[in-house]
């Protein structure tokens, strides 16, 4: 992952391909305050990955934070991908804009309508097929 906080922008490698998320202002703070508490923290650490653990902290070459460590880290009956639907369901309910919901999460334009749609079906106008 590269963050890029002058772009607003977290770039994230998907197989060969490399995908551009753009950071809404409560992700953007919120990720340069965790930097800052993570060089108080580790000031001495080269660990380049966004996300660290207690391990990889010190050690570069230790691999990036897991999938497994992060559900570990969810409170029990919690998912991190329904904690996702859930933030992406929040954020269609307040702005209702697709263009919007497909930049933050990087989503293709038929999920992003379907969010939008299930947010707000009353402005969703049923067309004669």
């Amino acid at each position: 992952m590269n963050l890029d906080f002058s772009r607003g922008t977290l770039e994230v490698p998907r197989g060969l391909l490399r995908h551009t998320l753009y950071l809404e202002a409560l992700t953007h703070h919120l990720a340069a305050d965790w930097l800052t508490y993570r060089h108080q923290r580790w000031p001495a650490s080269l660990n380049p990955h966004l996300l660290v653990s207690q391990k990889s902290v010190v050690d570069p070459d230790h691999p990036a934070v897991s999938i497994s460590l992060l559900r570990r880290a969810v409170p029990r009956g919690l998912t991190l991908e329904g904690l996702r639907r859930d933030r992406i369901f929040n954020e269609a309910s307040e702005s209702a804009a697709p263009l919007k919901l497909m930049r933050l999460f990087g989503l293709t334009e038929k999920t992003a309508l379907h969010y939008v749609t299930t947010a707000h079906p009353e402005r969703t106008a049923k067309l004669p097929r």
